[in-house]
């Protein structure tokens, strides 16, 4: 495999642990050098949606996702080469800078800083400290003497005193640079739910949000040392590219849902169905009447329990989907794909019908029945993948099988992950596949192919 040499200006925003303003700190350095005319790819470290959904708004170009868990290395240097026509990436960790799945903090954002050689800026939830942030800037240098750790931004100040005071204690204890300080916000700029952020797209005010995180970020930050920083990274080496798309002679159209209940999709995966041969169109749901003449569907996550009652009411929709499935629609349902596709789906102890392709009823709880990553086997047959096939991917889920009204047909075997129970995920029924777990392309290379396959012989 021949390989190429690509320099890609990058840095990592992380943090010391969850809500200490990595998100505020990565979308707001996006947003305010996109207001410079500069352009820059986003990156989100983990198998988040919602993250990249603001990242990519920020940015102006769909966000993409680097994960060590899910990606080889050759894959996680393809993707930021993808990159490369940006003036500099910008990736987000997840977490801490050292939490990863085990005590060893494996699969970390320390990690990936290191597995694609790049500076790292530490982002610091200073609230009610001072001398003591030297404290955890030296025990992060003591755990990982190796990670290029560039600097610190100092996240939530509350005075100019206090920020001095910070400035001096880590210019005596450490040769780590602050790069930046940006004050406690008198507002929440993120309001969050169940499962993370409120999606961008579903804020009027998106545009809005976006400026005030640029505003917080811009007059505290040195841009000159950020910059100077992230073109210090060296050059990546790649496997060089070769074609993609195969030769057809008539492409198949894929539909995938698409409205507010349906939103969760990796711009990864969508441009392999592509590059595998397919056209994609989208479909509401909530607001389409009839289901728009389609090869095959992939229904992907979201939050349909929010949009149940909406859901049942499109009766024509979900009659006309339930129909062309019987009759062979191939389709592959990831979590809430999976709720939608089943009989009914109680929401606060009120059922709401559903497709019904699947005889399944789901409940959706008021706790996490399933959050990680998975790690499942192919056991069974099915349509799309062939038994022996080895799958990782990402749960979230809330809701839960309550009954079924016949005997399962699952086709995973779980080594990791909670999915539909008892160690099994991806229920097999005709020509669907639903499971609880979300599968990442660049992670499973046979996922897409198999599903234009089964398109393409739809469409035949």
């Amino acid at each position: 495999m021949q390989t190429r040499s690509i320099a890609v200006p990058r840095i990592v925003i992380a943090g010391l642990a969850g809500d200490s303003g990595k998100t505020l700190v990565a979308t707001g350095i996006i947003r305010a050098l996109f207001r410079r005319g500069i352009r820059v790819a986003p990156y989100k470290k983990g198998p988040d949606y919602i993250d990249p959904a603001w990242l990519g708004a920020a940015a102006g170009r769909p966000a993409r996702n680097l994960d060590t868990y899910l990606m080889s290395d050759a894959a996680l240097r393809a993707s930021l080469a993808d990159g490369a026509d940006a003036d500099l990436a910008i990736i987000e960790g997840n977490r801490g800078l050292f939490d990863g799945m085990d005590a060893q903090g494996s699969h970390s954002t320390a990690e990936l800083a290191r597995r694609l050689q790049t500076p790292v800026i530490l982002v610091i939830d200073v609230s009610k400290s001072t001398r003591t942030i030297a404290a955890l800037v030296l025990g992060c240098l003591a755990l990982d003497p190796g990670l290029q750790l560039a600097g610190v931004v100092l996240n939530r100040v509350g005075t100019p005193r206090q920020e001095q005071l910070i400035r001096d204690a880590l210019a005596h204890a450490t040769t780590v640079p602050v790069l930046g300080a940006i004050p406690r916000l008198k507002t929440e700029v993120f309001p969050s739910r169940h499962l993370g952020l409120v999606l961008p797209d579903e804020r009027q005010d998106r545009d809005q949000v976006l400026d005030q995180m640029a505003n917080a970020v811009d007059e505290g930050l040195d841009w000159e040392a950020i910059l100077h920083f992230a073109s210090a990274a060296p050059p990546l080496r790649c496997e060089a590219a070769g074609a993609t798309r195969p030769s057809v002679t008539s492409r198949p159209t894929l539909g995938y849902l698409k409205d507010e209940a349906f939103c969760f999709y990796y711009s990864e995966n969508l441009a392999a169905l592509e590059a595998a041969g397919a056209t994609l169109v989208p479909v509401s749901p909530i607001h389409d009447r009839a289901l728009p003449a389609i090869d095959a569907l992939y229904a992907g996550g979201g939050y349909p329990e929010q949009h149940a009652a909406a859901l049942s009411a499109n009766v024509a929709f979900r009659s006309t989907l339930a129909a062309r499935i019987a009759s062979g629609l191939p389709v592959w349902a990831e979590c809430g794909g999976l709720m939608y596709l089943a009989s009914r789906l109680s929401v606060k102890g009120t059922p709401f019908p559903m497709v019904g392709a699947l005889q399944i009823a789901v409940e959706q709880t008021g706790c996490t029945q399933g959050h990680g990553y998975v790690a499942a086997t192919v056991d069974a047959e099915n349509p799309f993948l062939q038994t022996g096939t080895r799958l990782r991917g990402h749960e979230f889920h809330y809701s839960k099988l309550a009954e079924s009204t016949r005997p399962l047909t699952t086709a995973l075997s779980l080594g990791r992950g909670v999915g539909v129970g008892d160690g099994r995920d991806g229920i097999v029924q005709g020509r669907v596949f639903a499971s609880y777990m979300h599968v990442f392309a660049p992670g499973t290379p046979a996922w897409a192919p198999a599903l234009v396959r089964l398109a393409h012989e739809a469409r035949q």
